[in-house]
């Protein structure tokens, strides 16, 4: 995958620059690829331990990108790695507070360490914005590595969507983007509306000094969510009709897909999963930046438009083919299918994707990434039902439909429980994994999307005491529940509340579901990091909440919850399953 560099090229005063990255992504047990973003054409180094790999930069809308494949890696291995542009070294930066980036390939232990979350706010760490957003919990993690051993950092780091509010961007970009659309449509004056301005979400969310240097070393795996387009998107039929006739909707939609491409998706895929794919291809063989952009551009419309001809879902293994760990993330909101009577959270090409890899031989925890929790709040998940009913199959009639549909957007009710068909098919796919002849220690369904945290046992409609099942949510990075919303989301848990909305479900013809399952800790309403921590068949998740430590973000570590003990009926006292304090 590399190219030869020439070596008698020397650094001038107008040599390229790194402008972003390097971000370490997809890392196995002996390859590992890093992206870059530069401000100009050059080539681009990668170098760790005795090995290393050069690619010139390729160029779409004026910017400039490679993504190094390094492979033939020792397994087992914790590598410094360096980066080098046109010759000269541009990582690690001189004077680095941070330890160097190093590439950790895959052990065979057993183990992982793998930390999540989703939802975060950019804003200078300072006391100004930690009143409006709380504390950068990434940046928090970030510090807090530096002062501990490697043994307990992630092993990898899964960014369950809203990295970025193209919709809601923060004061300073605000005001760039009104001063750019000056005299251009009042519905999208402050909000980014193509490649370019979705260039500087990305710079203003990955450059803080602390985030960067936690990208740099900590493999990431991504995907979107709403908020990386519009909230509300794809929530209902009635949102995707008003949203395509808006007059921004195209080059919205299209810059949202081409950088999301760009700056999450490739690095979501290994080298072998790189080339077979048809758009790096694209961008690899074209010379001219002019026809590679009108062919990604192209690609993304498409994308929208025709969502069987691209797939956002991946996944990512961990352990050795004796011990197997999958990391599954569904893409629960490009595929969605709309028609009231046909309402699905992932259409039937992605779905089928989905169940061929989580059949997986040596399964010892199966882990489902997928932005939108699949078990909420019993109350929440009563009021999404209720509300799929009456807008859905209008069954109290067409008034109560449209106020269930500005009710549905007022307050995001679109989550799987508002996806019933959806809610059943991953609830048989769960039944099926456990029933194998040698199922998994654990199957997790991590999430984040609604600004609380919590975990919840479930148990299945067949036994499965070999397997624990739970629903882990953790969100938001930065980004907490506002007070009114905070306050109504614990009312509905109120046993009278829950028990009318379940009433009112059953009433609008909504059945119960099959699974059940049980809150067992939280839900917490402060930043924070979930890590999943994976010891052989053991599994247990360590909660982080955001704080400061001598003026700067830290992450203090406050709870951990078992996964792996033995099953218990989700209807019995949680009491002594509940979370232990730790340091």
């Amino acid at each position: 995958m590399g190219t030869e560099a020439p070596t008698d090229r020397r650094p001038t005063v107008d040599s390229p620059r790194l402008l972003l990255g390097p971000l370490l992504r997809h890392v196995d047990e002996t390859s590992a690829t890093v992206w870059v973003e530069t401000d100009g054409p050059c080539f681009v180094e990668l170098r760790a331990d005795d090995r290393s790999v050069v690619e010139r930069t390729w160029s779409v809308h004026g910017h400039h990108y490679a993504l190094l494949a390094l492979t033939g890696l020792p397994p087992s291995s914790e590598l410094p790695y360096e980066v080098a542009v046109d010759g000269r070294r541009v990582w690690p930066e001189p004077g680095s507070p941070y330890p160097p980036s190093v590439i950790r390939t895959i052990r065979p232990d057993e183990s992982l360490r793998l930390a999540f979350g989703s939802c975060r706010r950019c804003a200078p760490d300072d006391r100004r914005a930690r009143r409006a957003f709380g504390v950068d919990a990434l940046a928090g993690l970030a510090e807090r590595m530096v002062l501990t051993p490697h043994e307990e950092w992630p092993d990898a780091l899964f960014l369950a969507g809203d990295q970025i509010y193209a919709d809601d961007p923060s004061p300073e970009l605000t005001k760039r983007l009104k001063e750019a659309h000056d005299g251009g449509s009042r519905a999208v004056k402050a909000e980014v509306r193509d490649f370019e301005e979705y260039t500087w979400l990305y710079h203003e969310t990955w450059s803080p000094h602390a985030v960067r240097w936690l990208l740099s070393t900590v493999p990431s795996a991504m995907i979107l969510d709403d908020h990386d387009l519009r909230d509300d998107w794809n929530s209902s039929l009635s949102w995707r009709r008003w949203a395509t006739a808006q007059e921004w909707w195209r080059g919205r939609v299209t810059g949202a897909f081409a950088s999301y491409w760009v700056y999450q998706h490739l690095g979501n895929l290994s080298p072998g999963e790189l080339a077979e794919d048809g758009m790096w291809a694209t961008v690899r063989s074209t010379a001219d930046d002019g026809a590679r952009t009108r062919a990604l551009d192209e690609f993304a419309f498409r994308t929208d438009a025709e969502p069987t001809t691209a797939r956002w879902s991946f996944f990512r293994d961990f352990g050795t083919d004796e011990h197997q760990i999958r990391l599954v993330v569904v893409d629960s909101r490009c595929s969605r299918r709309l028609e009231p009577e046909d309402r699905a959270m992932v259409d039937d090409v992605e779905w089928q994707w989905v169940l061929d890899h989580v059949q997986v031989d040596n399964l010892e925890h199966l882990l489902i990434g997928t932005t939108l929790p699949f078990l909420l709040p019993e109350g929440m998940h009563h009021v999404q039902g209720w509300n799929e009913a009456v807008t859905s199959r209008r069954t109290w009639g067409p008034v109560v439909a449209r106020a269930g549909e500005w009710l549905r957007r007022l307050v995001d009710l679109e989550h799987w429980a508002a996806f019933r068909g959806s809610f059943e098919q991953l609830t048989d796919l769960l039944v099926e994994v456990t029933q194998g002849a040698n199922p998994p220690a654990s199957v997790l369904v991590l999430s984040g999307d609604v600004h609380c945290s919590y975990t919840a046992r479930a148990r299945l409609p067949v036994p499965h005491p070999a397997t624990a099942v739970h629903q882990l949510t953790q969100s938001p990075f930065r980004n907490p529940m506002e007070t009114p919303l905070r306050v109504a989301y614990t009312a509905i848990e109120w046993a009278p509340l829950r028990r009318l909305w379940h009433r009112m479900a059953r009433s609008a013809g909504v059945d119960d579901v099959r699974i059940r399952w049980q809150i067992d800790n939280g839900p917490w309403f402060v930043n924070g990091v979930m890590t999943l921590v994976v010891d052989g068949r053991e599994a247990r998740v360590e909660v982080g909440e955001g704080d400061v430590r001598d003026g700067r973000s830290w992450l203090t570590r406050t709870v951990t919850v078992p996964l792996t003990t033995a099953v218990r009926p989700v209807d019995q006292p949680a009491g002594r399953w509940r979370a232990t304090k730790s340091s």
